[in-house]
């Protein structure tokens, strides 16, 4: 009889202990199952199949040149990152008795986990400019603003389309695909999100006049993460995904191929961060790399140093585009690694999954 791999089971890996129960429910419907006999290769040493492997039942071997490196045994901690995230895998993978494991797309993962921690306003981020009325000259004083050329910030204010907004208007709904960029030219909005198991939303923060919001769905291309709804009457001023991706985010943003990254790192130019969640940093990560998941870099960015030049990286360069954004706007300079640790060499690696 086939296995089936349910929602809950999905709750006890990592990362996917970090997703919403609907995340959960979406990838259980996608996942791929396989149950293989003593013997069976999981995956050989050289596989690009990027998919994520789970083991869910049975034990397997890591082996690398005919020599056994390590024993997982479903259950067990060692079981719950999944087998092997280094692509072409730097090792084969042997069921030591029958076993159970199932297959995630990574990029559909890479996609969810943006969507969960990207757009988490903090609180404390709470805008003091609520007697601000002139919008643009505070718009134009942010570092993002600052470091874009003249003739994009002509032409974004060009393509600018103003909207009248009431008291109750929702102009973003979580989980709904992000289609624009918004600026408050007037007026107070409110950013909840929805938290499992609780009926109420979350009130994350109050944005007012000279804010936006909405760029974090656009550079990663997810579903927006949180919901904003209008506290007042006002006038907002929207831009297009197109628009924004082409006239903001492009000329922000500074990639790197994982040669040239690597080697500003060893001269001393930069310093390597990793965007992801603490349990993918343990698993595999960069070696000399700092750790600054994405979730957490509004409240820890002030941890940083504005003099040094960051180079940031996740699994496939979704989220940290959007670390990239959010540091820029800040003041911070940095660079994306192309392709994220995909196309890290395994000798420049190290963590427990290697």
């Amino acid at each position: 009889m086939s296995t089936t791999i349910s929602f809950l089971d999905l709750n006890n890996y990592h990362p996917l202990d970090s997703l919403t129960p609907e995340n959960l429910k979406e990838i259980a419907g996608k996942l791929e199952v396989f149950e293989l006999a003593a013997g069976d290769a999981v995956f050989n040493e050289g596989d690009r199949d990027d998919r994520h492997i789970f083991l869910k039942k049975g034990d397997v071997d890591l082996v690398k040149s005919g020599n056994r490196l390590k024993t997982i045994k479903a259950g067990t901690a060692d079981a719950k990152q999944a087998l092997a995230h280094i692509i072409p895998r730097n090792f084969s993978c042997m069921a030591a008795s029958d076993v159970t494991v199932f297959k995630i797309n990574a990029d559909l993962l890479d996609t969810m986990l943006a969507w969960n921690q990207t757009g988490s306003f903090q609180v404390e981020e709470l805008s003091d400019n609520s007697d601000d009325d002139d919008w643009m000259m505070h718009l134009l004083q942010t570092e993002a603003f600052r470091r874009i050329p003249p003739a994009n910030i002509q032409a974004i204010f060009t393509s600018l389309e103003d909207i009248s907004v009431k008291p109750g208007d929702k102009i973003i709904t979580e989980g709904e695909a992000g289609d624009y960029f918004y600026i408050i030219k007037s007026g107070r909005c409110m950013v909840t999100r929805k938290v499992p198991e609780q009926e109420k939303e979350v009130r994350l923060a109050e944005l007012g006049t000279g804010d936006s919001f909405g760029e974090e769905a656009l550079i990663s291309d997810t579903k927006r993460n949180a919901s904003v709804v209008m506290l007042t009457a006002g006038v907002l001023s929207r831009l297009s995904k197109e628009n924004f991706l082409e006239l903001l985010n492009e000329p922000l943003l500074n990639e790197l191929d994982y040669t040239t990254a690597s080697l500003k790192v060893r001269n001393g130019e930069a310093e390597w961060i990793d965007v992801r969640l603490p349990a993918e940093y343990r698993s595999v990560h960069i070696k000399s790399a700092s750790h600054l998941p994405l979730i957490s870099l509004r409240l820890k960015a002030k941890e940083l140093d504005p003099l040094k030049n960051y180079i940031l990286y996740c699994d496939t360069g979704r989220r940290s585009s959007s670390a990239s954004f959010l540091l820029n706007e800040r003041g911070f300079k940095t660079s994306v690694l192309i392709n994220g640790i995909k196309d890290v060499p395994p000798d420049d690696l190290e963590g427990e999954n290697i």
